[in-house]
């Protein structure tokens, strides 16, 4: 189910956002700092709930956008390099926590947010420790972080216009839910993928 796999079609459509970033004179790591301050403005929103979860859900896609961006960016300037690579990943990180925060405490559902954040926190750790082994970057599995942020941009939408909770709990607890098993599963995965390639 991941999105990872369509980068191809996301860097061209990046084309002019990269020749904008450019004219600006937007450094990678700039426009790295840019998406972790959209999703704090995320956050803040979803911790608001109600009608601000439209607000939320532009905000993430927005990251996510941004995310895109900065390493299409170094690669266009040719500045792509282990301190930028890592100021990225650092400041996902970050924000990943900040969104999966500002989900629970505004449905005020802090035992699932640490769920949820262990299971996301993990999937990305076993992604770059791949790497760390000497492996290629693993992206694969259930759900990476393309994977998630379009299910919060488009279950944040879903959840301003339902209001009310399904099935006993709110629609960003389910999707807080989704993201603690499904993570976990991902990270197992990832692990078993690294795993087998070097044995």
């Amino acid at each position: 189910m991941t999105l990872d796999r369509y980068r191809h079609l996301a860097d061209r459509a990046l084309a002019p956002f990269v020749r904008a970033s450019v004219g600006l004179g937007l450094s990678p790591d700039a426009v790295s700092v840019l998406a972790f301050l959209v999703a704090v403005a995320a956050a803040a929103t979803f911790a608001v709930g109600g009608p601000w979860y439209l607000a939320g859900a532009a905000l993430v896609f927005a990251n996510g956008w941004l995310d895109l961006l900065d390493g299409r960016l170094a690669r266009e300037l040719d500045v792509a390099s282990p301190s930028g690579d890592l100021v990225d990943h650092v400041l996902d990180r970050y924000a990943d926590v900040a969104i999966v925060a500002g989900l629970a405490a505004g449905i005020g559902r802090w035992g699932l947010g640490f769920a949820a954040i262990t299971g996301v926190l993990l999937t990305s750790y076993l992604g770059t420790q791949a790497e760390a082994v000497g492996l290629e970057r693993v992206y694969g599995g259930l759900l990476g972080r393309a994977d998630r942020l379009a299910l919060v941009g488009v279950v944040a939408v879903v959840a301003a216009a339902v209001g009310g909770p399904v099935a006993g709990l709110p629609l960003v607890g389910w999707l807080l839910v989704l993201f603690a098993i499904v993570g976990h599963v991902t990270a197992v995965q990832r692990f078993s993928s690294a795993i087998r390639q070097l044995s």
